[in-house]
């Protein structure tokens, strides 16, 4: 049963329609691997077991029927514990929240799995609201890399990745406000998406506006168009949500790369110092695009660095979000979300809208690029996973998060869709991420060009030894 946990969720599938194996029996695998990792990767905030294997049994039956139900009938699933999952508290990595509750709702994204037949493994570890790009927190403490457990495994959906790349479920929904899908995922060498924004709806309405999103974390970018099959629907209690996609994602993975303009930006016109094993990886798959027909040109677009305009909106939005809190609650903070929430606290209304017109000047300057180039490719980060429990790498010479992620922020910033495909590793076995970048509402591009380096194989599957095994 063991080989089940490799497979992805299209696989899964096939094997269901053949009558290879269960529902059931891919469930019980599953939740063995997660059992097996917790201890030292701390992927889990909660596993829902019984309940996983009571909805596996209910779909194995509707499959024994040949009925069975949606897209993705008997998958097993796993869910950031940001997002709402009904009967399961979500305490969002914080000791503020309090797990009493009814949790009788779940956000958009989980109900549409819910309605298609998914079998929800448990909710995966984040820090504190989601507010930086690693994953530890004072509730769940620190999440691992599945590749060196010494190291951090990103955030803020860092238990998604984990859980993900060592087969505790082929699919896992996280959420991205300044590449909290994209971090984890190039760390981990898995395949993750931030759709543009409003593609997925999202419920409850995130303090941190319209920078957040939420998508699919995968093992490749296959299962990443099913899964957006899935969630990419309007839902009435997203006031901002888009009107349904114009075709199914699946389906236009097969269009390839050829005649696609790429734009390849190394290091965003050198204002970026990429390790030496990031930079080949990435330029070693940009090739590869050029030999699958794209026509590449090596330019740079102009992202002026906006990080302090990020700054703002972000910290006003962790002040937005911790601000119903008393002084013994906030006590109970992550001390760096204390920090910036204290500074969001500060700004002025016209410092936020000063904020709001350089991503305004940011999003035309990207949209007018795109006018040019149907994608642009940069590497997802400039450095691989650093140690565990540390904000930032030691030596740095960082303050926040945000100063070693100059590479995801910004797309937040303009709600464009954005993936990170796993394309090497440096000497010591460490994942290197791959960005993908197109313009708002040509998500079908990134899953058609990151399916394409899949099918050339120049993206894998990674396949970390788990622990336990």
């Amino acid at each position: 049963m063991t080989e089940l946990t490799e497979l992805t969720a299209v696989r899964l599938l096939d094997g269901y329609r053949k009558g290879e194996w269960s529902p059931v029996e891919a469930t019980r695998a599953a939740l063995e691997r997660a059992e097996a990792i917790q201890p030292e990767v701390n992927a889990f905030v909660r596993l829902t077991a019984e309940d996983a294997l009571a909805r596996a049994r209910e779909s194995e039956e509707r499959w024994r029927r040949g009925e069975p139900r949606g897209l993705l009938d008997g998958v097993p699933v796993t869910v950031k514990d940001i997002l709402l999952l009904r009967g399961a508290p979500t305490l969002r990595g914080s000791k503020a929240v309090d797990p009493a509750g009814r949790w009788d709702e779940d956000a958009p994204s989980v109900a549409r799995l819910r309605e298609h037949g998914a079998v929800f493994l448990g909710k995966t570890t984040t820090p504190e609201y989601g507010w930086k790009g690693v994953t530890d927190s004072p509730l769940s403490g620190v999440t691992r890399n599945p590749w060196d457990p010494t190291r951090t495994a990103g955030g803020s959906s860092g238990g998604s990745a984990a859980a993900v790349a060592l087969g505790a479920g082929p699919l896992s929904l996280g959420t991205d406000g300044g590449g909290s899908v994209r971090i984890p995922a190039s760390f981990c060498g898995i395949f993750a998406l931030k759709p543009t924004y409003g593609r997925v709806p999202l419920y409850p309405a995130s303090a941190f506006g319209t920078l957040a999103h939420v998508g699919p974390m995968t093992r490749d970018a296959a299962d990443a168009a099913l899964l957006m099959d899935v969630i990419g629907h309007p839902d009435s209690r997203d006031w901002s949500a888009l009107a349904p996609p114009p075709g199914a994602y699946a389906e236009g993975l097969a269009g390839g790369v050829r005649g696609l303009r790429v734009a390849y930006s190394p290091s965003l016109g050198g204002q970026v110092a990429v390790r030496p094993a990031v930079a080949s990886a990435v330029r070693h798959a940009v090739e590869r695009l050029a030999d699958l027909g794209a026509y590449v040109t090596e330019t740079d677009p102009d992202l002026t660095e906006p990080v302090e305009a990020f700054h703002t909106l972000w910290f006003s939005g962790a002040a937005r979000v911790t601000q119903h809190l008393g002084p013994k609650q906030r006590e109970l903070l992550d001390p760096g979300l204390r920090e910036i929430c204290t500074q969001g606290a500060r700004y002025s209304a016209l410092e936020y809208l000063a904020a709001v017109d350089v991503r305004m000047d940011l999003g035309r300057r990207m949209g007018r690029f795109h006018d040019t180039y149907d994608l642009l490719v940069t590497p997802t980060l400039p450095i691989t996973a650093f140690e565990a429990g540390a904000e930032v790498p030691k030596g740095s010479g960082h303050r926040r998060w945000t100063g070693w992620t100059p590479f995801t922020y910004p797309f937040n910033m303009t709600q464009q869709p954005a993936a990170s495909v796993p394309v090497g590793a440096d000497a010591d076995g460490l994942p290197v991420g791959l960005q993908l970048v197109a313009a708002r509402h040509r998500d079908d591009l990134v899953l058609r060009a990151a399916h394409a380096l899949y099918e050339a194989g120049v993206a894998r599957v990674g396949r970390p030894t788990p622990a336990g095994s």
